[in-house]
């Protein structure tokens, strides 16, 4: 009876200590009170240089790291002190900004603290193991607790060093997505079709919304081309992965022997992007207007609502004709044909950046096959991480899993 209240005392002393640690010009200031069988209070623990000689607590964490955290906690201390200002407050735009700011940081301080806090607990219970040596089963106690913290300790470095690289500008962007069909004929229109369904059934379930913005019907069904503008939290950082080749083996519907077809289609995802961003020369820009097909009344099948583009530099041609007026269409013609352009530089520029790095991870570059979807096998094939899933699951959008695995392995790259 005696030690199992004994036990009861040391697992409630270990769970309500309270210690707080921050960090102040690289110096880890602990302050313990876990000490259950002594009365008087605990000294001070010692600064960062001296606690690492002695081989404690903060010496896990790099300086540059404990640099960076330092600069973040700092910086999201100011943002919600900015916040409650009411001069902020008034300024619709500018508490947008700010409270976007201390939300992008959240993690990060959360996740330093949350560290700080273990260290100092693993401090305490190393401290307290030595007092108890003499009592097998109190040390045990304080042994299991050493070891749990040690790991969650590991865990939250790992943790901290993702949190802490640099993250793409272009993340937080709106996109515009452009499915074709490539090489199989009427079956690759289809199979672009059954694409889109799932990029949009994936775009329902993170709750983002979809705008159609321009498509070219096949005859047989699907699509030979569709452009969609997809609006949400965080699309680019999501959709970016899946730009290339997506190759499908399955039996057509108009095949009659029962042979397996291989056909494919490919996937741009291009932020979109303010004209700020992309500098149109109009003298580059041949525009032309046209009289709109389809349905729409008989404004748009009388008057020349239609809007065709070519930029002549580059050969780019966008064609829309989805709004009701000429303005509307044409508006939206200059915006895909601003994000067309940004793409072809971004991509650019990360055919340099990954051609130098040697990177395995792709450059999402058209021309790759990044997956195949086996309707035989059941079974959807990534092949820049050689992994495989649920085909049923994966065309009826739930395509996380493999988005989040592509994530993994780029900040394992990075890092």
């Amino acid at each position: 009876g005696v030690a199992i209240v004994v036990k009861m005392q040391l697992a409630a002393a270990f769970e309500t200590r309270a210690p707080v640690c921050k960090l102040r010009d690289a110096h880890c200031k602990a302050y313990s009170s876990f000490r259950p069988f002594r009365s008087q209070p605990a000294p001070r623990a010692a600064p960062v240089h001296n606690r690492a000689r002695r081989g404690v607590a903060c010496q896990a964490l790099e300086k540059y790291m404990i640099d960076k955290l330092g600069a973040a906690e700092a910086t999201y201390k100011e943002m919600n002190v900015r916040m409650a200002d009411p001069e902020v407050a008034a300024n619709a735009a500018e508490f947008q900004k700010v409270a976007k700011a201390a939300a992008d940081l959240e993690t990060t301080v959360t996740t330093y603290r949350t560290y700080c806090d273990s260290e100092k607990q693993l401090a305490d219970a190393q401290a307290y193991l030595k007092e108890v040596q003499s009592d097998p089963e109190m040390a045990e106690f304080a042994r299991e607790e050493i070891t749990e913290l040690q790991s969650k300790l590991v865990e939250l470095e790992k943790q901290l060093k993702l949190l802490l690289l640099p993250r793409d500008p272009l993340d937080d962007k709106n996109i515009m997505i452009e499915i074709r069909a490539g090489a199989g004929g009427d079956e690759a229109s289809i199979w672009a079709g059954d694409l889109y369904r799932m990029y949009l059934r994936y775009a329902q379930k993170n709750n983002w919304k979809v705008n159609l913005l321009s498509y070219t019907q096949a005859e047989t069904g699907g699509y030979k081309e569709v452009i969609a503008q997809v609006l949400g939290e965080s699309v680019y950082s999501k959709l970016k992965w899946e730009a290339g080749v997506h190759r499908v083996q399955r039996v057509p519907a108009t095949e009659a022997s029962g042979r397996v077809h291989t056909s494919t289609a490919t996937v741009a995802i291009m932020p979109e992007v303010d004209e700020v961003d992309v500098v149109i020369d109009m003298r580059d820009v041949d525009v032309k207007f046209a009289r709109a097909s389809g349905a729409g009344g008989q404004n748009v099948n009388k008057v020349e609502t239609a809007v065709d583009l070519m930029h002549k530099p580059t050969g780019i041609r966008v064609f829309c004709q989805e709004e009701r007026t000429q303005a509307q269409n044409r508006e939206r013609a200059f915006a895909i044909l601003r994000a067309r352009l940004f793409e072809m530089e971004l991509q650019k520029q990360q055919a340099a950046i990954y051609a130098a790095r040697k990177s395995q991870v792709g450059t999402g570059d058209r021309s790759e096959k990044i997956k195949t979807y086996n309707y035989k096998d059941s079974r959807m094939s990534d092949h820049r991480i050689k992994e495989n899933y649920d085909l049923g699951k994966a065309l009826d959008g739930e395509i996380e899993d493999s988005i989040q695995a592509m994530i993994s392995v780029d900040q394992q790259e990075r890092l």
